[in-house]
């Protein structure tokens, strides 16, 4: 893992993975206040060149810090049914149907933290996991929102479903405008990939189809600003805004 925000949040959230904290020697500032951090809890702490960062993180964007960590471990559906119910809130799930970017995928996990998203599931095959280019451009995020990756995601879908939680599609120009729709009930969103959108099979497993309308001109918009659209118009309405 790379990258200040990131670091931060993993040695603030869940310590116990990191099992070093490489910085840039000389570095001050908020690396100061990661190695600080890093020692209260316990965990070696070296200092690096530039260049041997950049071989460690694997990308010149470590910004002078990069963790040596136990890989982030998924969770289960099970588990990510049961955080709205020891909250006392209404669900709010997001699942992802082969998106394959890892920007988008820590995008879209930055995204879910904001607006209260009680977890994220992918799917295990032709899709990115919890890579650390997702970890650094969730900024931290990764530590926050649950993780289920799912071999079938049809099949994921379908336990929503038998959990009371109603699952809405995000189609490109089919389905209902997502500000028409009724999102203050249990809700899943499924978006899908860069290229190709929802699988077939995916989009007729949801209870709704929805769509964000645009203007004539505007093809589409990428995933991770369609998530945070879609996600932003569930928690207005849940607000009564």
């Amino acid at each position: 893992m790379y990258g200040r925000n990131p670091v931060r949040e993993l040695l603030r959230s869940d310590a116990r993975r990191a099992d070093e904290v490489a910085v840039l020697a000389g570095g001050r500032g908020p690396i100061d206040e990661i190695v600080a951090l890093a020692r209260r809890a316990g965990i070696k702490v070296s200092y690096r060149t530039r260049d041997q960062l950049t071989a460690m993180a694997g990308s010149d964007e470590h910004q002078g810090v990069v963790a040596r960590v136990l890989p982030r471990e998924y969770v289960d559906l099970d588990a990510l049914l049961a955080i709205p119910r020891a909250r006392g809130s209404t669900p709010l799930f997001l699942a992802l149907d082969q998106v394959q970017d890892p920007r988008n995928l820590g995008a879209l996990l930055r995204t879910a933290a904001a607006f209260g998203v009680h977890g994220v599931v992918v799917a295990k095959h032709h899709a990115v996991g919890l890579t650390g280019v997702a970890a650094k451009a969730a900024t931290g995020a990764v530590e926050l929102v649950p993780v289920a990756r799912e071999t079938n995601l049809v099949n994921a879908l379908e336990t929503f479903k038998q959990a009371g939680v109603w699952v809405y599609g995000c189609t490109l120009g089919k389905g209902a405008p997502i500000w028409a729709t009724d999102l203050t009930g249990p809700v899943c969103l499924v978006l899908g990939s860069e290229g190709g959108g929802l699988r077939p099979l995916v989009a007729r497993t949801c209870d709704f189809l929805v769509t964000i309308p645009m203007p004539a001109g505007v093809g589409s918009l990428n995933v991770g600003a369609a998530g945070a659209v879609a996600l932003y118009e569930v928690t207005r309405q849940r607000a009564n805004l």
